[in-house]
């Protein structure tokens, strides 16, 4: 895998080591190749589940502050084949450079892409994108949960996901293009479906807020050492498996 399908690249080298255990949400102990073990900043406050197993390879990045408690972020885990993204700071960053290279063919066409933008109504989303009058709102979401071969969104019960689903869904009926992209950080999945049994409100109102005509776009990851990029759109199904 090469950095020429990258669209955003880690601003240091990350450092391999082994995962013992991720606990209280957003800690990790991960043993170095030395033999040292280290707690590191988990920045994922979802369950994890299908890629937190103790034993897996990591990768972990010196932050670079050293003002933090945690000096280090845990930013990827092997899970069987394939190196899963698991810093849901990283999508955000990943999806908006694509977007402003133009390397997102269903959102290509709008020259002005900002980010975290307000729509006036209490709801926050990660990008607005226009021109002129065009006006089209992009979510992001990161999934890392696999079962079978599909990928499934959320690994958790989500509020606020829940509410960010209706917020756009009102955007929709204003006459504006609403997107829910959900970047997919597995390699090892064809499809992508809601997970029902995990959190049903938002399942169904995902369904609900496509009827409304609210664009649900899966990417695939590409996942490297050196950086994560958009790769191609998947299937979807919002039905329960």
């Amino acid at each position: 895998m090469t950095s020429r399908r990258v669209d955003w690249h880690y601003p240091a080298p990350l450092e391999e080591a082994v995962l013992l255990r991720r606990y209280k949400r957003f800690l990790a102990d991960v043993e170095r190749e030395d033999g040292s073990v280290l707690t590191v900043h988990c920045a994922n406050p979802g369950s994890m589940r299908s890629c937190s197993e103790p034993g897996s390879k990591v990768r972990i990045r010196d932050a670079g502050n050293p003002k933090r408690k945690l000096s280090h972020d845990l930013e990827q885990i092997r899970a069987g084949r394939a190196w899963v993204c698991v810093n849901t700071a990283v999508p955000n960053r990943v999806v908006g450079a694509a977007l402003r290279a133009g390397r997102i063919r269903e959102l290509a066409g709008f020259p002005a892409v900002r980010a975290e933008v307000a729509d006036g109504h209490g709801s926050r989303f990660d990008f607005l994108l226009e021109d002129g009058e065009r006006r089209c709102w992009v979510e992001v979401k990161n999934v890392t949960l696999k079962r079978g071969t599909e990928a499934q969104f959320p690994d958790a019960v989500t509020a606020r996901g829940l509410k960010h689903l209706d917020a756009l869904a009102d955007l929709r009926a204003q006459g504006d293009r609403a997107v829910m992209l959900y970047l997919i950080s597995r390699a090892d999945v064809r499809s992508f479906r809601p997970a029902w049994d995990i959190d049903p409100a938002y399942a169904g109102a995902l369904g609900r807020v496509v009827g409304a005509g609210v664009e649900v776009l899966p990417l695939r990851a590409i996942v490297t050492p050196v950086g994560v990029g958009a790769g191609p759109a998947l299937p979807y199904h919002l039905g329960h498996a």
